[in-house]
């Protein structure tokens, strides 16, 4: 899988049936500069997440609370390519690696607390979805086959190949350092990991999936508010397959996340 070309700024896509949704790249477990941060408006918020993700984050959050680092300790010992991701980000000077993502939690209190509550959507739908549950169940087996099996021993190397040339793919930016740089290096090498395992025919079935939700969210927003803009946080990795072919934003099938 090629390494995807990021830029630090949000991108608005305009629905062709009405309002638009404001694609906002973060990188994830890091609390971003708040020159980065948008300064776009928006009246309802989606991420990539189920409810009951973000049920957890709320209990993550309780947690984090009550033991500082809890969870980035557990992350770091949990021998998964996110356990490496925020290995990397602990020896960089960021204000960071948090969990839950410190960007995320911070949007949905700004959508609870804002102009007397703005809708949040959750994209990926929950496991009681029968639908979902099936495509998980094919994603899983296909992580087991035996070439992805024997693929996990060059996980390493494939980590330090990708991660060494991210940066040439990082589009430049005055508020960015080199250890923001770096840490947005390590994210996309994150997130290769996590895409190689499924093959593209799953992942284009996530992400029509996910395109259907999102249209679906930004039409429920429009059809029950005099609003139209919908925000979409999401890790800033993933940034080229939330617009664009990934996503196909052609499909008519607009589902309520």
């Amino acid at each position: 899988m090629d390494i995807p070309h990021l830029t630090w700024d949000s991108v608005i896509f305009s629905d062709p049936d009405g309002g638009k949704i404001v694609l906002w790249p973060h990188l994830p477990c890091v609390r971003m500069p708040n020159a980065l941060r948008p300064r776009e408006s928006w009246d309802g918020l989606a991420l990539l997440a189920s409810s009951n993700d973000l049920a957890e984050w709320r209990i993550e959050e309780e947690q984090e609370r009550d033991s500082p680092g809890i969870h980035r300790d557990s992350a770091l010992t949990s021998g998964t390519a996110f356990g490496r991701l925020v290995s990397d980000l602990v020896e960089l000077e960021i204000d960071g690696p948090s969990i839950p993502d410190p960007e995320q939690i911070r949007l949905i209190k700004h959508a609870e607390n804002a102009r007397g509550g703005m809708p949040i959507y959750s994209i990926e739908p929950n496991l009681d979805d029968e639908i979902w549950e099936d495509y998980l169940t094919r994603s899983a087996d296909e992580q087991v086959r035996l070439g992805n099996l024997l693929a996990t021993l060059r996980t390493s190397k494939r980590w330090k190949n990708n991660r060494r040339a991210a940066p040439s793919k990082i589009e430049k930016n005055n508020y960015v350092d080199v250890e923001l740089g770096a840490a947005s290096a390590s994210s996309v090498t994150w997130w290769l990991e996590e895409e190689r395992w499924n093959s593209d025919e799953l992942n284009s079935e996530r992400n029509l999936r996910f395109a259907s939700r999102l249209r679906g969210a930004l039409r429920d927003l429009c059809d029950s508010r005099v609003d139209e803009s919908i925000k979409l946080g999401c890790p800033r990795c993933r940034r080229q397959y939330c617009l664009g072919r990934k996503w196909n934003w052609s499909s008519r099938r607009n589902e309520i996340g």
